[in-house]
This record gives C-alpha cells, structure tokens and sequence, in this order.
C-alpha cells in the first residue's frame, strides 16, 4: 500500500478509494503474543489535499492469541476504524497535532496498519472452554484452581468453633 506523493497529486481531483488485502504475517515473528494473523483487510478512502493526504480506513482480520488462563490459541476478530494523516509538506502545520510524515517520496501504510493492529491487541483473552485439551492444568500435587466463591465459603478449621457461636447468637 505505497503510493508516491506525485501519484496522490493526481488522484487529487478524482479521490483514492481503498479496498486492498494485506498481508501482515510478519507480525507473528515480531510480536510474541501473535501465534497467526490472516491477511487483514483495508477498506476506506483518502481525502487529497497538496499538502496532506488524510485516510479514512477500516481494518478488519483475524489473529490468534494465547489464553490467558490456559494458554491455548484462541481466535481473535477484530475490525478497527481509524483516521490517519500524512503530512505531505511538513513545515506547514503544527508539530503538535497528530500527523505522520512522508518518509522521501513514498507514502506507505503498511507499517502504520500493523502499528494499529498491534495497539489493538487486548491485555487478556480467555478461551470460552476451561476444559480444552492442551490447556495449562487446573489442578496438581497439593494444589488446585477455585473461583473465588468457592475461596470465601471454606472456613478454616481452627475457627470453625467461632462460627458456630454466631450462627447460634443471630437465633
């Protein structure tokens, strides 16, 4: 997805209309929580100006996390709207705001796609199914994985006189 700034000079009048597949596979050696990505698509339209070119896209695609709770791949869709742009003549806007500048005469969005696919990797997934063969175990020697619920209703032995006492004086 590269174009040259003489190119979007002429497409200028007519508008740029996006509809391309892209393949971003390089991003499961770059990134370890990425174990596969499909091909992403891009959708969208460019507003031209001389000065800069503005993209309006949509990526969407597939990619394969671990689980975070048992480590097994788990399927991850996600669909991203995003506005970029491209400063085309960098001096005549302010360094503040949020553009990216033209590297030479070629302006590519490869790597600004993967940079927004990354960002949209979640902190945790979970897989639907804590019973997945291949998964990290629930339980071992001496040890075993309990919700929550189950944490607060053991009572320890030690005490288990204490409770009685209440439970007697709430009657």
């Amino acid at each position: 997805m590269k174009w040259t700034i003489s190119q979007l000079h002429q497409l200028q009048s007519k508008g740029l209309k996006i509809d391309e597949e892209v393949n971003v596979s390089d991003l499961v050696t770059s990134h370890k929580d990425i174990r596969d990505i499909s091909p992403v698509n891009v959708i969208g339209r460019a507003d031209l100006s001389s000065t800069k070119a503005t993209f309006h896209l949509t990526i969407t695609g597939s990619m394969v996390l671990p689980c975070s709770r048992t480590l097994v791949d788990v399927q991850y869709p996600f669909s991203i709207d995003t506005t970029e742009t491209f400063l085309l003549k960098p001096a005549d806007y302010d360094t503040e705001d949020d553009f990216h500048l033209v590297d030479g005469d070629v302006l590519d969005l490869t790597p600004i796609i993967k940079e927004i696919i990354i960002l949209e990797i979640p902190i945790q997934v979970f897989c639907d199914d804590d019973k997945v063969e291949g998964a990290a175990p629930q339980s071992g020697k001496d040890w075993e994985v309990i919700s929550e619920e189950a944490q607060n209703n053991k009572v320890d032995p030690r005490l288990a006189g204490l409770a009685k006492f209440f439970e007697n004086d709430e009657s």
